[in-house]
C-alpha cells in the first residue's frame, strides 16, 4: 500500500521531489535532506499533503 508523496524544501517552500512511501509502516511525515535547485544547497525537505 504505497502512496505518492511530494517533498517540499523547508527554506524556500518549493515542491521539488516526488516519492513513494508505505503509509502503514510510516504514518508520520518524513523529512529527508536533499538538494534544492532553487536554494542551490542541500536542505531538509518535508512531506506535504
Amino acid at each position: 500500500m504505497r502512496e505518492r508523496i511530494i517533498l517540499a524544501c523547508t527554506e524556500c517552500k518549493q515542491r521539488n521531489y516526488v516519492s513513494k512511501k508505505n503509509k502503514q509502516k510510516t504514518p508520520e511525515r518524513i523529512e529527508l535532506k536533499k538538494y534544492c535547485k532553487f536554494c542551490k544547497t542541500h536542505t531538509v525537505h518535508k512531506e506535504t499533503r
